[in-house]
């Protein structure tokens, strides 16, 4: 593809010749693109976050000592500990987004050892404890044995919750791990 000659170019080219001044290092990149991916993660957490807090909505309101007729008519199962603890994983999120913002290695590492811990640990525990009741309904089907609300198998809602919650937790990790390679490979440049 040839492009009209300017008279502010050398005769002989076609202005292409400084494409190679245009690259943007590979760091750079990755960074970018892991930081908008990441951001879309906990935008996925926070959305999960809001889904658990209509759960808990019904035990927050009766410690607050407020009563709403259509939520008390829902008898939404009484929440475990579990559940307010995966709740507190949404404040790692502010660690995360400190972190894009100045690239800062630390706080990074806080933020991937925080979702292991707060995030993770709740959701084994649930597997853990819904095991039984969801294996019973999977193999034997509906019984007295298995509890259910609204006409659903409880077990099986939650190991719903937990696998959208341990696909967002999984991809933040793998996000926030590309940035710290890319950030210290950007270190180690520097250094040089």
């Amino acid at each position: 593809m040839a492009s009209k000659v300017t008279l502010s170019q050398a005769l002989g080219t076609d202005g292409s010749d400084f494409n190679h001044r245009q690259k943007i290092a590979s760091h750079y990149q990755i960074s970018a693109t892991n930081k908008s991916r990441l951001k879309y993660c906990i935008f996925f957490h926070y959305l999960l976050f809001f889904v658990m807090l209509a759960k808990l909505s019904a035990d927050i309101l009766d410690h607050l000592d407020i009563f709403i007729l259509e939520i008390e008519e829902l008898q939404v199962p009484q929440p475990l500990w579990w559940e307010y603890i995966w709740c507190t994983s949404l404040m790692l999120s502010f660690l995360a987004l400190s972190a894009i913002k100045r690239n800062r290695i630390k706080t990074l590492q806080q933020y991937m050892i925080g979702i292991i811990l707060l995030g993770y640990g709740p959701l084994l525990y649930a597997v853990i404890y819904y095991f039984k009741d969801v294996w019973k309904y999977l193999t034997v089907g509906k019984t007295d044995e298995v509890h259910f609300w609204q006409d659903l198998p409880y077990g099986l809602l939650w190991y719903a919750f937990i696998l959208l919650a341990s696909q967002v937790h999984s991809f933040s990790l793998f996000f926030s791990w590309n940035l710290l390679v890319a950030w210290k490979t950007r270190g180690s440049k520097r250094a040089d």
